[in-house]
This record gives C-alpha cells, structure tokens and sequence, in this order.
C-alpha cells in the first residue's frame, strides 16, 4: 500500500490549523494566548490531543500512544476517513450489507458512491462476489462491522485478512462491540497490516454514550494525518476527563459488562420460548437481533406497551432488534412479548 497515493491531493497539501495550545502545551503560566474568558470552571480549551486519555488508553489495550486517535464519537472518525481517502465524485468506498447505517449517511455527505455486498444468509462476507470490486482503482476503502450491527456476528477473521492482505486500500474494522464479543481485538495484529484502521467506542461497553468519545488505531502515519485534519478542540475537556475516569476504573467496567453478557444469556432462553419468535440470531454485541413474524405490527406493539425497540425490517425482513438492558427492563420486555403471543 502507498499512503501518499491514497492520500487526496488537497488534504497532502493541507497546513493544519496550528491552535494556541499547540504552540504552547504546558499547563503553568499566566495564559493570555487563546482569547479565553478568565473567569469560570470550564474556560479553558481542552488539550487538542488528547495526551493524557490517550496515555491511560495505551497502558491498557497495550497500543502505543503515537497510533491512537481520539475523535468525537466514532461518527467524526469515519467522516474524516471519506475526507482524507477519497475524492469527491469519483473515488469509492465499500460496505458489506447489513450493516451500520452512518457509512452510508457519511458516504452521501463525502460524495462517494458506496459500493454494498450483500453477505450471505449466515451474515459472513462471500469473497467470491468481493474479489471482483478489489480491482478497482477508484475503490479507497473498506468498512467493516464486527461484531456486526444489527446482525451481532463476528465476521471470520480468515476473511478479513484476506481483505487486508489483497486489498490495497484503506479497511476500517469498526469493534464498536469487541469488549462484548469472545473474539480478540485486531489492535492486537495492527503493527502487520499498514492499511488497517480500527475504531473502538467509549459508547457501549464503557457506558459512556452521552459523552461522544470515539477511538481510532493504526500506524503512525494514518494517525498524523487525521490530527491533521480534525478541528482543533474535537472533544471537550469534561468528555476527556469523564472517559479517564470510566479507564481508570476497569473493575467497574468487567462487573457491568459480565452482568450484561449474563442478561444476554437469560434473554436468548426467554426469547427461544416465545411462540412469537421465530429465530434468535447469535451473537457477540450487548443486542439480539430476532426474526418474527411481522415486525412492522409487533414494533408497534411494545411501543404502545412503552417498550422501545429497534424495528430493522428495512435491513432484515421482519426482525427486530433488542438491546440488553437491566434486568428489570429485560423483565419487562418478555412479559410484553407473552402478552402479545
């Protein structure tokens, strides 16, 4: 893979903005630089790179602070991604269907036409239908979600690197879900692919959705240029401090994830006895994706029962997905189906 090449021409030559705190990061002194208000508890721009939450994120997932990114929820990440690999109009991106519905949003936004491959009906990739679009020159990246949403599989790890080894573009790995998921995380193989981008989220396991902080991994160059290219102050003080805190208390965070993983468990036995649903789909993530008979009417219904769903019949026929919640709203969800069989 040439970086340089898939780099846009625009975004190579592009002088980043150089903020206050750039061109001073030390924390004593009398500021008078950035035109802040003196007054007040949040007054102060927040450090533009993240230093000290990417520090306590390198000493846990053992990945060296120069190949992380931190970004404004992963959202920002993917968004950057289009900006900085493909050309407006001409270049293209690639998605295995179904999946994460801002690929798409941000596919439009860019001006990127979007390629989909279906997977097939077990939700893996078909190789044999992908291989053909890897010979194209204007083909920059590849999204890919696993643990998958709204499916919940993990995709092969035999697949995918094959993707990273035959593909001479970019491939994202989206583990928004790895910390729910048996598989390991493919921060662990970053330093063999220099094509791999991995995005991880404080949104899920972490418990921190309100706080918009998204985590990007890969080679230091890949790296460089997104800080070259995000805005300077992209995630605020109190969120960085808030995801040091949730870091700094990983004995919290194993207990709430297991009680999560176990409430899964429960729900897959309570749903399989359910005459309403006909299939439980397996899965690695905090959510179960089901097929039933017509999820257009049974949405409806535990929505007028005041129990909200997700209705993805648009991307799957007649399923519907249902996250993990706490045990009392999971009680609460099955007592509402029984009603309704």
């Amino acid at each position: 893979m040439d970086l340089e090449k898939l780099i846009r021409p625009n975004i190579k030559s592009l002088k980043a903005y150089s903020s206050a705190r750039d061109e001073f990061s030390g924390t004593e002194g009398v500021f008078l630089d950035a035109n802040e208000n003196p007054y007040g508890d949040l007054n102060r721009y927040p450090d533009p790179y993240q230093k000290a939450l990417k520090a306590k994120l390198s000493e846990i997932k053992n990945v060296d602070t120069e190949n992380i990114f931190v970004g404004n929820g992963s959202d920002e990440i993917i968004d950057l991604v289009f900006r900085i690999f493909c050309k407006p109009g001409k270049d293209k991106a690639l998605i295995f269907s179904p999946t994460y519905g801002m690929y798409d949003v941000s596919a439009v936004i860019n001006d990127v036409e979007l390629i989909k491959v279906p997977l097939l009906n077990n939700f893996q990739i078909d190789l044999s239908t992908l291989t053909p679009y890897l010979k194209d020159d204007e083909l920059k990246l590849i999204f890919i979600c696993s643990p998958n949403n709204p499916t919940g599989n993990s995709l092969n790890e035999s697949d995918l690197t094959k993707i990273l080894k035959g593909f001479n573009g970019i491939v994202v790995i989206d583990e928004a879900y790895i910390d729910f998921s048996p598989e390991k995380s493919w921060t662990e193989s970053l330093h063999k692919y220099p094509n791999l981008i991995i995005s991880q989220t404080f949104s899920k396991a972490w418990g921190l959705a309100a706080a918009r902080v998204g985590i990007a991994y890969a080679q230091k160059d890949i790296i460089d240029i997104l800080n070259k290219v995000k805005p300077p102050y992209n995630v605020s003080g109190p969120n960085q401090k808030t995801a040091i805190k949730a870091l700094s208390d990983t004995a919290n965070f194993e207990q709430n994830v297991q009680l999560i993983l176990d409430e899964k468990t429960k729900m897959v036995e309570a749903l399989e006895q359910i005459s309403l649903v006909k299939k439980v789909y397996p899965s690695d993530a905090n959510f179960l994706l089901i097929e039933v008979a017509n999820a257009n009417h049974l949405y409806q219904e535990l929505v007028d029962k005041r129990v909200i769903v997700r209705n993805r019949n648009s991307l799957v026929k007649n399923c519907i997905r249902i996250s993990i919640g706490s045990k009392e709203e999971n009680r609460q969800l099955i007592a509402a189906l029984k009603v309704d069989e």
